[in-house]
């Protein structure tokens, strides 16, 4: 082989990882929700390598949390952060205060720990009717101030702004996504919003809940809120014009389309993002790990086929809700609200998921649990406790997460006594073990005997103290990116020497 046919191979050599760097780049990822309202939250850096691992690379988080911020800098991961509802106000007041919480919770994290974050959400649904009207004159001013101090801080163009709204915000007279059209209270306002939003190139988002859908209405046809796998079946389709709907998702989002379009935007040049969409595992009759499996596993395959809506032929960015269940979540909703993720609360994967290309869900690693020890009512108490059992349990469901043991849920079939024994444990779990914590005037007794029957878990606690002992990994010298820009430039640079020395 001579000189020149040395020198063709390596030039080949070096455009292959040019054009490898470049499928890696453009290689589309999954997108979902962190939740961090948990008594014991797994880990950030935890979680990060969870979402890598599964190839999620886009997160949204509904908080400046500083250590989610913090674990995902130069992860590769992009990140929606979110202005809490609380916060609207002051963001609206002025645009000083906009600037203060962009150096704090923005610009901070982006130079100093290279967080890639590409969004602001101002505000989760504050437009809710359950609200009735708290933050209704505040979140367009807190939306104004907020991308004025983006721009001040020179990210305007890195960080958009964007508006999470929930479905409701929405609706049609006679129930077709034809006739649909923004809520008549709030649609100037509305108007407004999106009009901002494509002025400054940023996305609308909302949140689509097809459970909550069945969950509101006992006729609700029960097919319709799951997407038709082609196998025949489903639900009755729902017919408007030349359409046929199948599924209530595409049916709410072509709701939008057509509010859009009825207001005067072109919906096809407007970028809108799914904020929320998922399914619950437990805490209701219609909240359990086969039927999240059945819809996840449809909204999985239309994201990684990039499917759109009749309306809408391209495909929105969507946000899975959620990563892990969180037992800290306010149940006003429903007690299925501490059960959306689709990993439990310790990163345990609750049902196989494909995610494409033969891969599938994978678990968290590296975590450490609490002693192998559960707090269950002692044998002796069982049959004569009377009322003191039950307030005793009663105490420890007002301190701890029992939302496993409502009607339809996962432990709802437990007689008396292990219903308490749930309730002892779950208490003794949040309370870490800690002394007296299985007491219950002496109805509680510790065992290192799993009570888990059937569907229902008694879970063992998240051992928090003992992850705060772990060194953290070493940190990188440089992202992933930027790596690839090194191998590519001293690539670039063997070349040059090589030219030099072939000619």
């Amino acid at each position: 082989m001579g000189r020149h046919d040395t020198y063709q191979i390596f030039i080949l050599f070096c455009l292959s990882l040019l054009l490898h760097h470049n499928i890696l780049k453009n290689v589309e990822g999954l997108a979902c929700n962190w939740g961090t309202q948990a008594s014991h939250p797994l880990p950030p850096n935890i979680v990060v390598k969870l979402l890598r691992e599964n190839g999620f690379n886009k997160v949204k988080l509904f908080e400046a949390d500083p250590g989610a911020l913090r674990a995902l800098g130069k992860s590769g991961i992009q990140v929606m952060v979110g202005i809490p509802n609380d916060l609207l106000a002051t963001m609206a007041s002025t645009v000083a205060n906009a600037e203060l919480w962009v150096q704090q919770n923005v610009s901070q994290y982006i130079s100093l720990y290279g967080t890639d974050i590409r969004y602001v959400a101002v505000g989760n649904e504050p437009f809710l009717k359950t609200y009735k009207d708290r933050f209704i004159r505040s979140t367009y001013p807190a939306l104004q101030n907020v991308q004025a101090a983006l721009v001040k801080a020179g990210l305007g163009r890195q960080v958009k702004v964007t508006v999470p709204l929930n479905a409701d915000v929405y609706e049609s007279g006679d129930g077709l996504p034809s006739s649909g059209d923004f809520r008549s209270d709030i649609k100037t306002l509305m108007v407004s919003i999106v009009r901002f939003l494509a002025d400054s190139f940023s996305p609308i988002t909302f949140n689509i809940y097809p459970f909550l859908s069945l969950n509101a209405d006992p006729n609700f046809p029960r097919e319709y809120a799951f997407f038709p796998n082609g196998s025949g079946g489903g639900a009755k389709p729902v017919v408007d014009g030349s359409i046929s709907y199948t599924n209530v998702f595409d049916a709410n989002f072509d709701t939008l389309v057509s509010a859009l379009e009825k207001n005067g935007f072109d919906a096809n040049k407007i970028e809108i993002i799914v904020g929320e969409v998922g399914w619950p595992t437990d805490g209701d009759q219609n909240a359990n790990p086969t039927m999240a499996q059945r819809f996840n596993q449809g909204l999985l395959n239309r994201i990684l086929q990039g499917q759109g809506t009749p309306r809408r032929r391209t495909a929105p960015e969507v946000y899975i809700f959620s990563l892990v269940d969180e037992d800290a979540k306010s149940i006003d909703p429903g007690k299925f609200e501490r059960h959306w993720g689709i990993f439990s609360y310790d990163g345990a994967v609750k049902y196989a998921l494909s995610l494409g290309n033969g891969r599938q869900l994978a678990p968290a690693k590296g975590v450490r649990y609490q002693a192998r020890e559960w707090c269950v009512l002692s044998y002796q108490a069982a049959g004569n406790a009377g009322a003191v059992l039950a307030t005793s349990a009663s105490y420890a469901c007002q301190n701890a997460d029992c939302t496993s043991l409502g009607p339809g849920s996962s432990c709802a079939g437990l007689d008396p006594a292990a219903n308490a024994s749930y309730a002892f444990n779950m208490y003794f779990q949040k309370m870490d073990h800690r002394r007296g914590s299985c007491d219950f005037n002496n109805l509680g007794v510790l065992t290192k005997i799993d009570p888990s029957s059937g569907s229902c878990r008694f879970p063992i606690e998240i051992d928090t103290s003992r992850h705060e002992m772990l060194k953290p990994p070493p940190r990188k010298s440089a992202a992933p990116e930027a790596n690839w820009s090194m191998v590519v430039a001293v690539a670039a640079g063997m070349v040059i020497g090589w030219t030099v020395f072939f000619t």
